[in-house]
C-alpha cells in the first residue's frame, strides 16, 4: 500500500498527530462522546492506547467493530449481506474508514431497517 515508505518519510511525529487529531475532536464533538469505530478496531485501539494516551482518554469506552457487525450480518442475513460493498483493501487510513462507513451504511438501510 505504501504506507511504510510514506510513514518513513512524514515529519509528522506522534505527539503532533495526536494533538492535531484532538484539535479536530474538540471542534466537532464532546468529550467521552465519539467512539472508536472501523474494521477490526481493537489492534488499532491497542496502539492508540499506548501511543496516543490523550486521544483515547477523549474518546467514548465504547467501540464500534463494523467486522463484528460484518460477520453477524453475513451469518443472519445470507441474502441481504451478498450485495454489501466489498473492501478494497487498500489498509490506507483514509480509505479504510471510508469503506468501513460505507459499510455500515449499507447494514443500517439494507438490514437494520
Amino acid at each position: 500500500s505504501g504506507l511504510t515508505e510514506a510513514v518513513r518519510k512524514s515529519n509528522t511525529t506522534v505527539q503532533s498527530a495526536e494533538e492535531k487529531l484532538l484539535a479536530f475532536l474538540t471542534q466537532h464533538v464532546p468529550k467521552k462522546k465519539c467512539p472508536l469505530a472501523g474494521n477490526s478496531i481493537y489492534m488499532d485501539k491497542m496502539f492508540l492506547q499506548k501511543y496516543m494516551p490523550k486521544f483515547t482518554e477523549f474518546l467514548h469506552y465504547r467501540i464500534i467493530d463494523v467486522s463484528s457487525v460484518k460477520e453477524l450480518c453475513r451469518r443472519w442475513y445470507k441474502n441481504e449481506f451478498q450485495n454489501s460493498p466489498q473492501k478494497s483493501l487498500s489498509h490506507r487510513g483514509q480509505e479504510d474508514i471510508k469503506e468501513s462507513i460505507k459499510e455500515l451504511k449499507y447494514y443500517k438501510m439494507k438490514i437494520f431497517k
